[in-house]
């Protein structure tokens, strides 16, 4: 595929800032993806042509229903499902605690609800707090040796007590994907319910809902582009169902019934902007993914076929940079084997270097990339990584370059050497 990131690269107005003479390169997606124009636009066109709150009958307001309802829509099409099934909040954090405090009014002390230590804070807090209510919390091994979940530790951890199951899709610290929907079968076949954190994995690649079957899964919208805004998949029987912290004036059906108060309307419209974008994309690749969108049409079609060009992208030059980094001696990167699915991000120490002092080191050149446990601190604990500051994090995507990998190499080899 002859991927045109010129395209792409053009349509983000952040690439045009400099660093002491150096041309910027944003390698801290994972923290947050740039914005492309279209996405700036339409906060903006809101703000001055839409902006009134829901459900009047005036020009502004109607206006304001018809962009929520839409950003609903054009979600559905992300996640493959319904919009019912689609509910906005602040961001992934407050999703989760909403969510955890929502399924625990159905919970009783003794039962059980299973992490990892390969998640993210915000998929291990919120269900850590319920041990107040007498809830028992187990949390699933890491292999360290190859950055992946234990499963044999998952399935013995399983029983007929779990009644949660909050995994995560893509580790943001070292691009681990799991196996979800394996994980999520387990876990329905002992009756649990499953919750899925897709907040690193959603920049890099299609999601199915529907086909992983789980019942709750999260995003936020800034890690693809768009304005910082969390979004909900959850199966209407689910949400149906759940006794959702609420005011009484808020309608208690799908998929309202989540969403407290006046929501941030001008990011939803962004963020319905992000998937158009995505989508855009996609419209110009859909003939080199026939198979893989068999049986999809419309904007879903464009979505996954834009997913599927970034990861095509995306891939050869994260398997160069990671390459290259396994070639310096004094280096050791932090990443799931040769096979085992995984994002384009690659992080890694450097011997007799802490971590924020590479990442100063690249900053001064224009190279912006994150070090640290990137609130993954359960996982930086599991490779013994605290004392030492964690891990250096670069994460790709689709408006990064072979060059600007290439820079960032140049620097870390001196730091090397």
């Amino acid at each position: 595929m002859n991927f045109d990131v010129e395209y792409i690269r053009r349509q983000f107005p952040a690439l045009n800032r400099t660093i002491n003479g150096h041309p910027a390169a944003y390698l801290d997606g994972p923290g947050g993806t740039q914005v492309p124009q279209r996405v700036i636009d339409k906060v903006v066109e809101y703000l001055v042509q839409h902006n009134a709150n829901a459900g009047g009958v005036f020009a502004t307001s109607i206006e304001n229903d018809a962009i929520l309802l839409n950003a609903r829509q054009a979600f559905a099409d992300f996640f493959g499902c319904s919009w019912e099934e689609v509910s906005f909040s602040q961001n992934s954090t407050t999703i989760n605690f909403m969510l955890a405090q929502a399924l625990v009014r159905d919970l009783s002390p003794g039962d059980e609800i299973i992490i990892t230590d390969i998640d993210h804070e915000a998929n291990r807090g919120p269900w850590q707090i319920l041990k107040d209510r007498g809830i028992k919390i187990l949390s699933v091994g890491v292999d360290t040796q190859n950055c992946i979940i234990d499963m044999a530790d998952y399935q013995g951890k399983l029983s007929q007590k779990t009644k949660i199951v909050a995994i995560n899709y893509a580790s943001n610290a070292t691009g681990t994907i799991s196996d979800v929907k394996t994980m999520i079968q387990m876990a329905h076949e002992n009756g649990a319910i499953t919750v899925v954190d897709a907040v690193h994995y959603a920049l890099h690649g299609a999601i199915d809902v529907k086909d992983i079957d789980t019942d709750f899964l999260f995003c936020s919208a800034y890690k693809f582009f768009g304005p910082h805004v969390g979004i909900l998949y959850a199966k209407k029987d689910k949400m149906s169902g759940l006794r959702t912290l609420k005011v009484k004036a808020m309608a208690d059906v799908c998929p309202y019934k989540f969403e407290t108060g006046t929501l941030n309307q001008e990011g939803i419209a962004g963020a319905a902007e992000a998937v158009e974008f995505i989508a855009d994309a996609g419209s110009k690749y859909e003939n080199e993914f026939n198979e893989d969108l068999d049986g999809l049409q419309g904007r879903r079609r464009k979505i996954v076929a834009g997913m599927l060009s970034f990861e095509r992208y995306e891939r050869p030059i994260s398997d160069y940079f990671k390459r290259e980094l396994g070639s310096l001696s004094k280096l050791k990167v932090y990443s799931p084997p040769s096979g085992n699915p995984k994002t384009s991000t690659i992080s890694f120490t450097v011997e007799g270097v802490s971590p924020v002092k590479v990442a100063e080191q690249l900053a001064q050149k224009g190279i912006f990339v994150w070090d640290g446990d990137f609130y993954a601190a359960e996982m930086i604990k599991s490779l013994n990584l605290e004392e030492s500051g964690g891990l250096v994090r670069v994460g790709l995507t689709p408006y990064n370059t072979v060059e600007e990998i290439d820079r960032t190499l140049e620097v870390v080899s001196r730091l090397v050497s």
